[in-house]
């Protein structure tokens, strides 16, 4: 036998589905040989019973015995390798700290290559040889090297722990099963281990889809700081765009207040310059008549200054009342006062603009869905104008459709993000407008709230606007809005409507909770005889200057 090993090669030995030397080698019926527990493993996995090697499929399971002589045979092939490898090594290795021990080497312990679990007892190359050779040893269990193997050892039997005890879920000898475990579910320690095998491979499946989950969840913080970073850049430069256009309007107004201020202080030099010019005048006059007198005076010429140069000299000379005349400094409160009420007015305006134009930027492209449109409205063919014709079609009662309220919402659903759009209003007598969630009643009447899933505002008889609410909030506004913008804030919970040609928030519901699809919502409203029959209709945005 011996000498006939040395003539078969290793490949001769091996396990087609294992590819190691075979270990209780069993042949199906085709003729070919596997390690019993591969076939067995490899049956149990698939649903048809089929030789791995020539796919013939047996409509019976085989029952399959060990092969003695390929047994012996792979035994003795191991038994030559090992040896051969055991001639071919200078020296084996001391067991280090960590490794486990021979535990029948004297003097320097050696490290083991098996553990017997029969023996309960370690053992390096050279004392590993017996359970290799001796027959009566070829029959124990070799395991990889571990510690601590009384630990395998049933503490009451002093017997093997090779049986698994599901009732008391714990490790169990033989004779445990005709005591203490005897009525309960009892299974080999294999058994049980390939069970949980099974299980945990399930378990590391269920751990792989929570890393992958996890992994995926990290690219979309990725790609959300990577988004938040361009949010910033255009952030950023919208603000800087903003306080730019309001430093302007600061700097203008101070300009134009300190040109105001001067140009009163110039008007004020002026009109002194004016006073002095005139009085010097005066002055000028009164030094000459002054002159004429005392020349008169000093004259011995009696009949001279008594009749022909008196009268003239006496009479008063022609002269302004100074009196109620005075130049006095110019007041500057009204002035500065109205500059500061001019520029709190620009910078309002300015404000109101920067905010409208925030939200433009979320502007979307917005269309009717004819689906949900009550049979009354009549929408243009591009699905961006709809109005109420009074006159109803005869439509599917689809359970998308509103039946009652002459309503349509949007194809476009939105359920997470910003969004923005425009409708016109204009001639319009009576209108709705807004947000609905994808869950709400169309059927019958309404009640337009946002505990009912609605977010809107409306026009009634032509002036009186309000919020849809329990109750309505009444709204004030200091002009009809011809075009009005609509923003939402999904996951701030935020819906905003907007005066879109004078930049001023008509109103806003905050606090929402959304957690379902938003659609753009619609209503006419009546015709109401030709007096409502212009169109809402969606308008493209155009970002405020």
């Amino acid at each position: 036998m011996s000498a006939a090993s040395c003539l078969l090669t290793e490949d001769q030995f091996l396990c087609s589905i294992c590819l190691v030397v075979f270990t209780d080698p069993v042949a199906t019926p085709c003729g070919h040989n596997f390690c019993k527990t591969c076939i067995t493993q490899h049956w149990d996995k698939n649903d048809k019973c089929q030789c791995p090697n020539c796919k013939k499929t047996f409509n019976i399971r085989p029952e399959l015995k060990v092969n003695t002589f390929i047994s012996e045979m792979a035994a003795q092939f191991r038994q030559s390798a090992q040896q051969k490898a055991s001639s071919s090594s200078s020296e084996q290795q001391v067991s280090k700290p960590g490794e486990v021990p021979c535990d029948v080497c004297t003097g320097t312990k050696l490290k083991a290559l098996k553990s017997c679990l029969v023996c309960l007892a370690s053992y390096c190359e050279t004392h590993l040889e017996p359970h290799l050779t001796a027959k009566q040893l070829k029959r124990h269990q070799l395991i990889d090297p571990v510690e601590n193997l009384e630990d395998r050892m049933c503490t009451k039997h002093d017997k093997l722990l090779e049986l698994f005890c599901k009732t008391d879920q714990m490790c169990v000898c033989m004779l445990c099963t005709v005591s203490d475990h005897k009525t309960h579910d009892v299974v080999p320690l294999k058994e049980e281990y390939e069970g949980k095998k099974v299980e945990l491979g399930k378990r590391d499946a269920e751990i792989q889809q929570m890393i992958q989950k996890r992994r995926l969840k990290i690219e979309e913080m990725k790609r959300s700081v990577e988004l938040s970073k361009k949010y910033v850049d255009r952030e950023i430069a919208a603000g800087v765009q903003v306080f730019t256009a309001l430093k302007e309007s600061v700097e203008r107004s101070q300009a134009e207040l300190i040109h105001t201020i001067k140009e009163k202080q110039r008007e004020t030099e002026k009109q002194a310059e004016g006073f002095i010019k005139e009085l010097e005048q005066e002055i000028s006059e009164l030094e000459k008549r002054s002159s004429e007198v005392m020349k008169i005076s000093s004259s011995k010429d009696n009949l001279c200054v008594l009749f022909r140069s008196f009268p003239s000299l006496n009479a008063a000379p022609f002269t302004k009342d100074w009196t109620g005349v005075s130049i006095l400094p110019p007041s500057y409160e009204g002035t500065v006062l109205r500059a500061v009420n001019q520029l709190e007015e620009t910078l309002s305006k300015q404000m109101k603009k920067a905010k409208l134009k925030r939200v433009q930027q979320y502007a979307v492209d917005v269309t009717l869905d004819p689906d949900t449109a009550n049979s009354d409205l009549i929408l243009s063919d591009d699905g961006k104008q709809v109005y109420d014709s009074d006159l109803k079609k005869n439509l599917p009662d689809n359970p998308e459709r509103f039946d009652y309220c002459g309503c349509v919402l949007s194809k476009q659903s939105f359920s997470s993000g910003r969004f923005y759009y425009e409708v016109q209003v204009k001639e319009k007598t009576d209108w709705d407008l807004g947000v609905a969630r994808e869950s709400i009643n169309r059927k019958g009447q309404i009640t337009a709230s946002p505990q009912d899933g609605y977010w809107m505002i409306c026009l009634r008889n032509k002036n009186e606007y309000s919020a849809c609410a329990r109750p309505a909030v009444s709204l004030s506004l200091k002009c009809r809005p011809e075009k009005v913008g609509v923003f939402v804030d999904y996951e701030e919970g935020l819906v905003s409507f907007y005066d879109v040609d004078a930049a001023a928030l008509i109103y806003s519901f905050t606090g929402c909770c959304f957690t379902q699809k938003l659609y753009p919502y619609f209503s006419p409203s009546p015709n109401d005889g030709g007096e409502n029959s212009a169109p809402l209709i969606i308008s493209p945005v155009n970002h405020t200057e």
